[in-house]
């Protein structure tokens, strides 16, 4: 858990709940706060099996998972390639999509090609190319006569290369996958707060999660299909949760869209995930279980 990404304060929160839960268990654990040296502590502790509790660059995008391969240490969730895959928006998206999974026009260009004009006609949304809980993103109105300056100054801080991709009204739906089944889909209503960003997300009182979301069997179970579609095309294991737009202002059909697939999802009790798994009757210490008891090498 923690490591050194920008999600680092995410991942103790998972970390320690996670901790917590499978000492409830039975289970005897080991906290380890992830820094350059962790292969050594690793090579020394030996641990049975290795609970990935971090998120973002470094624990969510192969290079930890390398790590454990080498190691031989069996480990939680997603393995190098599907994490490495999942991690990089431009490449999932193109797996998605040849999967007859729909995905929202985009291109991807050097922050620093962002001139005095419209990348592409607004409204339209910025995001870095490799990070995770809504760092770097900004949604540019259709009223905005210039893109944002932030993309190119010296305080962007989030890569080189952004992906510009056509915003998609509507409302925000996600879906966890266990194993080989999708669980429920969860309605993400954001309090306060005009998109589902890193304060919505763990701020308390920043959103609120409506599961099972208030939307129609057909467009449900399609969620959970194209979720169950995503997983398996990244090559996922474990646990994933893929996240999707839903615009239903016109039709009850509407417009759904997939935004990505999180390999390394939050893993508090009150997560999103967790919360799907409790619908499903599974508790959050049963669930963890479930984790520690499916991992393995080779992922």
């Amino acid at each position: 858990m923690g490591g050194f990404s920008s999600e680092r304060p995410v991942s103790l929160s998972s970390g320690e709940a996670c901790a917590d839960a499978l000492e409830g268990e039975g289970y005897r654990v080991t906290r380890i706060d992830v820094d350059h040296d962790v292969a050594t502590v690793l090579t020394e502790l030996r641990p049975d099996v290795v609970f990935n509790a971090l998120h973002g660059p470094f624990g969510e995008d192969g290079k930890i998972q390398g790590i454990l391969e080498y190691l031989e240490i069996p480990y939680t969730h997603s393995g190098v390639l599907a994490s490495a895959l999942a991690m990089d928006k431009e490449q999932a998206k193109r797996v998605a999509k040849s999967q007859g999974v729909p995905v929202a026009e985009a291109r991807v260009m050097a922050r620093t090609d962002f001139s005095t004009t419209h990348p592409m006609t607004p409204p339209y949304v910025v995001k870095p190319v490799r990070e995770g809980s809504s760092f770097g993103v900004v949604i540019v109105r259709e009223d905005q006569s210039h893109p944002p300056q932030i993309i190119t100054s010296s305080e962007w801080r989030y890569g080189e290369t952004v992906m510009v991709e056509r915003y998609i009204h509507g409302r925000e739906l996600t879906c966890g996958v266990m194993g080989d089944v999708a669980l429920g889909v969860t309605e993400i209503v954001p309090q306060g707060h005009s998109f589902y960003d890193y304060d919505s997300k763990y701020v308390d009182g920043g959103s609120k999660h409506v599961i099972p979301a208030q939307i129609s069997p057909k467009i449900y179970q399609k969620v959970q299909t194209l979720a169950l579609k995503a997983h398996k095309a990244m090559g996922c294991r474990g646990v994933s949760r893929s996240d999707f737009r839903y615009d239903d202002r016109f039709s009850e059909d509407g417009e759904l869209i997939w935004l990505e697939v999180n390999t390394q999802p939050g893993m508090t009790p009150t997560s999103l995930v967790p919360e799907m798994a409790l619908h499903a009757g599974h508790s959050f210490g049963e669930f963890l279980r479930w984790m520690v008891e499916d991992a393995s090498c080779l992922r």
